[in-house]
């Protein structure tokens, strides 16, 4: 225990600093990943082929275990940042398309027809209706990607991304020495400590964004 709140003392600047890089990495991949899976749930909800394509090729990235699709990106990419990228917004896709679709499949078609027969315009319906009636849905997809995000990003220390993920694996490396351990551990915690911080800013943001009468 000592051993532990010695390195945190002495480490706190460094912990400060990968925290932070660990949650803006994780916020902006899944920021990008949102942007590209809402876009192709729009493209795709309302043909069930094109929702089961889409579907069935995002989830093909979740099946590539992440030392493996790092290791594909690695030669191509080199090290750093933009192969983490890359694996983040990968890993992010699955949950945000597939919760697009759902939601907005959702809708009552009588809504829609609604809108239509005051003279509303189809990008109009989409933005002014459909996308707010689907922005639970869509925003719980964001919310379990982020979860995942954040042990991905851990895993990505391997490519030499930012962010905790670099002071667990140099703890790991270093088996038998007093810090070792610590190190590690204090590393794995901030990570379960800030995806529970992310989460529960999640809540707060459905909170205030969604309709009072959608929430209650």
């Amino acid at each position: 225990m000592d051993e532990l709140w010695k390195f945190i003392s002495e480490r706190r600047h460094q912990l400060l600093v990968d925290s932070y890089l660990h949650v803006s990495a994780v916020i902006q991949c899944v920021i990008i990943a949102a942007i590209i899976g809402v876009a192709v749930g729009i493209a795709v909800y309302r043909s069930p082929i094109g929702s089961a394509v889409a579907t069935a090729l995002s989830s093909a990235a979740l099946t590539i275990p992440s030392f493996a699709l790092l290791g594909f990106l690695i030669p191509v990419f080199g090290l750093g940042v933009v192969p983490t990228v890359i694996a983040l917004v990968l890993y992010s896709l699955l949950p945000i398309i597939r919760n697009t679709i759902v939601g907005l499949g959702a809708i009552d078609p009588a809504i829609t027809d609604a809108a239509k027969g005051v003279g509303m315009n189809r990008l109009r319906i989409l933005g002014r209706i459909e996308l707010p009636l689907a922005w639970p849905s869509i925003l719980t997809g964001m919310r379990v990607s982020t979860q995942m995000a954040m042990g991905v990003l851990a895993i990505a220390a391997y490519a030499k991304g930012p962010g905790l993920g670099n002071i667990i694996f140099s703890g790991l490396s270093r088996v038998g020495s007093p810090t070792a351990v610590p190190q590690a551990l204090v590393g794995t915690v901030l990570v379960v400590i800030l995806a529970l911080i992310l989460d529960g800013i999640y809540v707060l943001i459905g909170h205030y964004t969604t309709p009072r009468g959608i929430r209650d």
